[in-house]
């Protein structure tokens, strides 16, 4: 039943996406836009970008073959489910717009959250595709793995709904429609997004299972990762051919052949540096573009996400 299907895939994560939209909210509105009417929507906004996360996820684990998600198995892993999980992923996508209708159908955002949620679906979809064409599990290819494209797929793929998505829901709700200002939240919230991925793709491989809650299988998928990405920026011709014959592979000793790789080119170091660049960097953008939107919005979620370990 729907229940399960939601009580097991819904919770479990950080809920970072859904508690920014009610922390947004509170910095934007009024102090006259915050009775608990409208706390109330902005906790199911909240709550509806939590689902739209899981039906991501759910659908993701099946593409990617992953074994374990939040410290738990794979919905789909679990006895009797499966392929079933399938449509338990568009469940999870339908009560995203079962609820939004519940709780905001009456309020004049109504509609500009309804197009958001759909845009955004989209954006993720096409990032998505542009993942599994650059990844095919049985061919390597490390041509595919540029900067470029790497870029492409983050933006799409990540930040458009874990990070401008919860931001812009609410903007709206507290009557902020302006293009501008959505722009200016937008530029801000897409270079966290491409932090927060590339942070993700170096905890897949040097994070603790322990406490990521997930056992990185970006090597194995052939996934077109920062690391891998990085590394190839580096390597003489014999390193290359090393990641050609271990890369994208199941077997252990071909997965540990990679991480050696990394580890002699140095990645770890390699991530630090590109962490204390990018926050300098985030706060110029913010300065930039966050001159009609309260600062702490943004810098709030910054202070979270760096240094982060899971």
């Amino acid at each position: 039943p729907l229940s399960q299907v939601l009580e097991y895939n819904a919770p479990g994560g950080k809920c970072n996406r859904g508690l920014t939209v009610v922390a947004a909210f509170r910095r934007l509105a009024g102090p006259a836009q915050l009775d608990p009417e409208s706390l109330r929507c902005a906790l199911a906004v909240g709550w509806c970008i939590e689902l739209f996360q899981a039906f991501f996820l759910v659908a993701d684990d099946i593409m990617d073959s992953s074994l374990t998600r939040r410290g738990q198995l794979c919905w789909y892993k679990k006895e009797g489910i499966g392929l079933d999980a399938i449509n338990d992923a568009f469940l999870l996508e339908s009560s995203v717009y079962q609820l939004l209708k519940r709780y905001c159908g009456q309020q004049p955002y109504y509609l500009h959250l309804l197009e958001l949620f759909l845009q955004t679906g989209y954006q993720t979809e096409l990032g998505q595709t542009l993942d599994l064409i650059t990844a095919p599990i049985s061919q390597v290819d490390l041509s595919r793995f540029s900067e470029q494209r790497y870029k492409t797929i983050v933006k799409y793929k990540t930040a458009f709904y874990s990070f401008y998505l919860p931001v812009a829901a609410a903007m709206y709700m507290a009557g902020i429609n302006d293009k501008k200002e959505h722009e200016n939240a937008k530029a801000i919230m897409l270079e966290m997004g491409e932090f927060f991925q590339i942070q993700d793709d170096y905890l897949d491989c040097y994070g603790d299972p322990a406490v990521t809650g997930k056992v990185g299988t970006d090597i194995q998928d052939n996934k077109c990762s920062w690391l891998v990405v990085e590394c190839l920026r580096r390597v003489t011709p014999e390193q290359r051919q090393i990641l050609e014959e271990n890369y994208g592979q199941k077997e252990p000793e071909k997965v540990a052949k990679v991480k050696e790789l990394y580890n002699a080119l140095g990645m770890e170091a390699a991530f630090r540096e590109y962490e204390e660049s990018s926050y300098r960097r985030l706060q110029e953008l913010i300065g930039k573009h966050a001159q009609h939107l309260p600062q702490d919005i943004f810098l709030d979620l910054a202070q979270k996400i760096y240094k982060r370990q899971k």
